[in-house]
């Protein structure tokens, strides 16, 4: 049985993040992320304060250990379990570049950060006093005040040595682009080969059961998604190389405004699940069925209440539609 939950990216107002979660739990979705992106609104806040109105959906910050210390994190994932009833839980990420560029904050030694970052919140939630030291991150006799805590610990994983961490010490990964599914979870299971339970498979993507949604694929956030993943990724989606270094450059010299123009519509069909909503959902069911996926999620990137409760309704019938016989 296919999970289903979302990512708001909080392009809106705070009030309107929380009604959204509120909504999320009343359509029946298990879960509801919150990016973590900066200089837009405070995750945690939001997610503290949508933990007191609802009583059921999952909830957890998508965050990374370069803009917050993940001691701190590990705090505030903590706090909200608390304020939730046991319903948190979080996803590390290695850091895009939407949420480091405007902090001039480098993305160096990705697997270092997301493989300490676990292990510092880990060992902070074990409820004993902890001295530890990593290459970028120490404890000195901390010790959380939140007492002992099993929170599940999601890694939002691209490259290669990061799906192999995240197969090695995750409960779950998060993957993306449809094409590179099987290669990637082939990678995961590299990391996953001394464990009794795999970590869960968790798909993220858009769905395009409307035309208008196909253009929303090649919006910003999107050329970022492209900007920040493995020449892999790219070259599953049908990009040369050729292709990948125009595309590239340009996001770098003219921004990603100018980058969308080196990215085929081919590519963005290979990237998300197109189609209508029948065909949106078979292509679900074949993914749970040849790939075992265990939770499907999807953006929420726009602002207006009304619109996005449309679109939780309709993918929530969609993954319905899939998981039916």
């Amino acid at each position: 049985m296919l999970k289903l939950g979302t990512v708001i990216i909080p392009v809106m107002p705070v009030d309107e993040v929380i009604e959204t979660v509120v909504a999320a739990e009343q359509i029946g979705l298990e879960y509801c992320l919150v990016a973590d992106e900066s200089l837009m609104l405070d995750a945690h806040v939001a997610l503290a304060a949508a933990a007191r109105e609802t009583s059921e959906i999952h909830l957890g910050p998508v965050t990374n250990g370069y803009t917050r210390h993940p001691a701190v994190t590990a705090t505030a994932v903590a706090s909200l379990d608390d304020l939730s009833r046991g319903r948190a839980v979080v996803t590390i990420v290695a850091g895009g570049s939407m949420a480091l560029a405007p902090l001039g904050i480098a993305r160096d030694a990705p697997v270092s950060v997301v493989g300490e970052t676990v292990e510092v919140m880990k060992r902070l939630w074990s409820g004993e006093q902890v001295t530890w030291a990593g290459e970028r991150f120490r404890l000195d006799n901390a010790m959380s005040g939140m007492g002992p805590k099993d929170i599940p610990v999601w890694i939002a994983a691209r490259g290669p040595r990061l799906l192999h961490l995240a197969g090695r010490s995750a409960d779950g990964v998060v993957l993306e682009v449809k094409a590179d599914l099987p290669e990637a979870l082939a990678l995961v299971g590299g990391g996953a080969t001394d464990r009794i339970r795999r970590p869960e498979r968790i798909y993220l993507d858009r769905l395009a059961y409307r035309p208008d949604l196909r253009v929303g694929a090649t919006s910003s956030v999107f050329v970022h998604v492209l900007m920040d993943s493995p020449a892999r990724q790219l070259r599953a989606l049908g990009l040369d190389d050729g292709q990948i270094e125009a595309f590239r450059s340009s996001y770098e010299t003219d921004g990603p405004e100018q980058a969308r123009s080196h990215i085929p519509d081919e590519a963005v069909l290979q990237h998300q699940i197109v189609g209508s909503p029948e065909q949106c959902s078979a292509v679900l069911r074949d993914l749970v069925t040849g790939l075992e996926l265990d939770v499907f999620l999807f953006y929420l990137n726009h602002r207006g209440l009304a619109a996005n409760i449309e679109m939780m309704e309709d993918v929530r019938a969609i993954v319905d539609a899939a998981n039916s016989p």
